[in-house]
């Protein structure tokens, strides 16, 4: 918390201030979590400290849109690196939002745990956190304008993705968020692009693309091996079906399924949830679309039955 809350002030996050008679201030929360491997053993316990960007009103303290890469066009790149034999690389921002610059006037209470000998005094924001509906679109547009001085040019297909064509020099960067896949026919080009994106924010260089939204990479001279087995291994484990046996065909090919009588589910979040991380689980596993399409009928009103079938 120590850290996060240094992070903040080295990177002029918030000024202090007494609040206007005609604004009000924010609350904030810390959140926890503890990110891992690919293989499941822990990596870091992270804290991270969030504004309460529900109390917002849409118009007065923020316009937003987070554009984020499609995963078709993740395939689509990887397949391109495989078929002409380009490095693959990727980057990670630390703190990402925290690099936006905040364009409307938010003000926001003390942290937790930190207070102020000055009574009635707050934060005043001067870049976007955590929790601020506007947050990832102050992030995008600072990342899109340092990587268009660079020499990129934006897909207007895709918005995450940037492609550079320089004589015999070809890079191709695409972003999710605070992941970044960089690929390209020439090393030092990109050995020279991740410098330029370190001065200009605070990256975390991970080498070689490995693990990137719960997809585990492998580069063979073949190809690119793409697997999702923690991220499968998770949706088992959450279901409780960890010891259940494997069944070749989950379920019969044209099969129509009736309408059950059951009762209805008391949280139908839980069947669209997992129904969600099954279409994902497509992603590599493309047999499975034919039964996840079927499951997908019955999220308006899931019901006990259906829940059996997941």
């Amino acid at each position: 918390m120590q850290q996060e809350i240094q992070a903040l002030e080295d990177n002029n996050t918030w000024k202090v201030c007494s609040l206007p008679t005609n604004k009000k201030a924010l609350g904030c929360k810390w959140v926890y979590k503890i990110k891992y491997h690919s293989d499941g053993t822990i990596e870091w316990f992270k804290a991270r400290l969030v504004i309460l960007g529900n109390h917002q009103a849409e118009g007065i303290d923020y316009e937003t849109f987070a554009p984020v890469a499609k995963m078709v066009t993740v395939r689509i790149v990887l397949a391109v690196a495989a078929a002409k034999r380009w490095e693959l690389h990727q980057m990670d921002v630390h703190n990402v939002f925290l690099h936006g610059d905040l364009q409307e006037e938010v003000f926001m209470k003390f942290p937790p745990g930190f207070h102020t000998s000055q009574p009635g005094m707050v934060c005043k924001l001067q870049k976007s956190l955590y929790g601020l509906k506007q947050a990832p679109r102050c992030w995008f547009a600072k990342l899109s304008s340092a990587l268009k001085d660079y020499g990129f040019v934006q897909s207007y297909s895709n918005y995450s993705l940037f492609t550079l064509h320089d004589k015999d020099i070809q890079l191709v960067v695409l972003v999710y968020v605070d992941d970044m896949i960089i690929c390209g026919n020439d090393r030092d080009s990109i050995q020279c692009f991740k410098d330029y994106l370190r001065k200009c924010f605070h990256m975390k260089d991970l080498g070689k693309l490995k693990y990137f939204l719960g997809v585990e990479v492998t580069r063979s001279p073949k190809g690119v091996f793409l697997c999702q087995r923690k991220y499968a291994l998770d949706i088992i484990s959450e279901v409780g079906l960890l010891g259940a046996k494997p069944a070749s065909t989950p379920l019969e090919q044209n099969h129509h399924l009736s309408l059950s009588n059951s009762e209805l589910l008391a949280d139908p979040d839980r069947y669209r949830r997992l129904v969600g991380c099954l279409i994902y689980l497509c992603f590599t596993r493309p047999e499975l679309s034919y039964y996840v399409h079927v499951l997908s009928q019955f999220m308006q009103q899931p019901r006990i039955g259906m829940l059996l079938c997941v």
